[in-house]
């Protein structure tokens, strides 16, 4: 059954005061549109927690550096509500802009911790205060139970895990691993760009990273690993912008021993730029 798609906070509420009024608990996924198994994968996820869930659909522009072209962001409402609901999603809120930024709004989420760890805000120093303002809105408006994002943006996870119990905000942050093709690469909207001889090349990434946190788990310094790493894709024509060992919670440089890891890359191939991490 085709979900509902409502496009002001006050019909949002409306139908989630009904399901709180049935005790019925509920699930947000927070997503850009340009939908794919991954964000799929939350959906379904978030119907295993909760009963009622809900996709918001809503391209951020406070994301957007002014290098960044907006309006090329992959835009398909209609395919992302056809696939929403072969997944079993209940709501789709999908707000134009005005709606989510009024005339006069003057608020922003400013971040420390994981948001400055010198990942992408390295590169993107605008993109996480965008993501925090617009998340915490959504977790405000929605009144969710679980708000679920995959691991693939792992940094943008521990972020808005750390805004959400900073802010006090009554809701349970989910990390889903990441869903991944059958070759390994893990699967994002950017994929669409790639050339067909450039999707069969991406996989190095992942693969870097595997080969990465075995040598970790030998025994080998993870600095001297990721720094292996780096110079495998170089040489095999990405340019790099990081391949990197980070503590697993604050994305921290590890300063001890057996501390958790996570390997993080984000490497451009071709124009198309793309981001990967495993567990160690």
């Amino acid at each position: 059954m085709k979900p509902k798609i409502v496009r002001t906070v006050a019909a949002l509420r409306r139908e989630t005061r009904a399901w709180r009024s049935s005790k019925l608990t509920c699930a947000v996924v927070p997503t850009m549109g340009a939908l794919h198994e991954g964000h799929l994968t939350l959906v379904r996820e978030g119907l295993a927690r909760a009963d009622r869930c809900i996709a918001t659909i809503f391209v951020n522009p406070k994301q957007f550096g002014a290098s960044e072209d907006l309006s090329r962001y992959p835009r398909d409402e209609d395919a992302d509500v056809r696939q929403l609901a072969k997944a079993g999603c209940n709501l789709i809120f999908a707000p134009p802009p005005e709606e989510m930024y009024g005339d006069g709004f003057s608020t922003t989420v400013s971040l420390e911790g994981p948001a400055k760890a010198g990942l992408e805000d390295r590169f993107r120093p605008q993109f996480f205060d965008g993501v925090a303002t617009v998340v915490a809105k959504l977790f405000i408006q929605s009144g969710a139970d679980y708000a679920m994002f995959g691991e693939k943006d792992y940094q943008q996870l521990m972020v808005v895990t750390r805004m959400a119990r900073d802010l006090d905000i009554p809701i349970e942050v989910v990390g889903i691993p990441t869903v991944r093709e059958e070759d390994g690469l893990a699967m994002s909207s950017r994929n669409r760009y790639l050339s067909p001889a450039e999707r069969k090349h991406a996989t190095a990434i992942y693969g870097a990273l595997t080969l990465a946190a075995e040598k970790i788990r030998a025994g080998i310094d993870p600095q001297t690993a990721t720094r292996s790493a780096t110079l495998a894709l170089t040489t095999q024509g990405f340019k790099v912008d990081y391949v990197t060992a980070r503590n697993a919670t604050t994305l921290a440089v590890p300063a001890v021993r057996g501390e958790p890891l996570r390997l993080i890359a984000a490497a451009w191939l071709g124009k198309t730029r793309l981001i990967d991490n495993i567990p160690v």
